[in-house]
């Protein structure tokens, strides 16, 4: 999927690397369209987990990067916070069992990272968002220590020359300002993948911003 070397656009020598790199990639996709380089059949899924990490009194442990690194298998990448990781599983043909197979494949790996982690007197949670999660847990010493998440931080606070406002409609609402995009790192899923038909990109797209 490429190479994690970023940096940030500091100058205008590099917007405009950045945006004739942006164009070229735009004629290269109009390309594989009219060529028909895209598969078209069989239809594929896939699916990513992200899940919390806690320590022994259910707090954010901050060793996502020591468990990656002892679990030792591709389908983990980190996440944002160091509280949270995420699995990628294999992508697999809309037929069949597909969904039990893919659910079978999630259930191995949660149990793999659960075996580790247990050895590091951590617990792994799936929740949407983590309850026992403060405001201490937002600051840059819980971002994960790597170069693209520092810079995604600093891009967007910039653009936005303000903090970032985060409001919270219901029973109870929640309206508040940060100086980082570290809230990011409070929401975790499971996200489901389904390829599309590259005749349909357009309508698919819409229909899919409009719901």
């Amino acid at each position: 999927m490429g190479e994690l070397k970023v940096k940030k656009l500091s100058s205008k020598a590099d917007k405009v690397v950045y945006i004739d790199h942006l164009l070229t990639d735009i004629k290269a996709l109009d390309e594989m369209l009219a060529k028909g380089k895209f598969e078209k059949e069989p239809i594929h899924i896939g699916a990513e987990q992200e899940f919390c990490l806690t320590n022994e009194n259910w707090e954010p442990a901050t060793n996502a990067d020591t468990l990656l690194k002892e679990i030792n298998d591709p389908h983990f990448t980190s996440e944002l916070t160091v509280y949270n990781l995420e699995i990628n599983l294999d992508p697999l043909k809309l037929e069949g069992k597909c969904f039990s197979e893919l659910h079978n494949q999630l259930k191995i790996l949660l149990k793999k990272a659960t075996d580790i982690a247990a050895k590091h007197n951590t617990k792994i949670i799936l929740t949407g968002i983590l309850p026992t999660v403060t405001p201490e847990h937002l600051g840059p010493d819980y971002m994960t220590p790597l170069k693209r998440y520092k810079v995604l931080n600093d891009a967007l606070i910039d653009i936005r020359q303000d903090e970032i406002e985060l409001h919270i409609k219901g029973v109870d609402e929640v309206n508040l300002h940060h100086d980082n995009i570290m809230y990011e790192g409070c929401n975790t899923s499971f996200q489901a993948h389904l390829q599309i038909d590259p005749d349909d990109f357009t309508n698919e797209y819409n229909w899919a911003q409009a719901i």
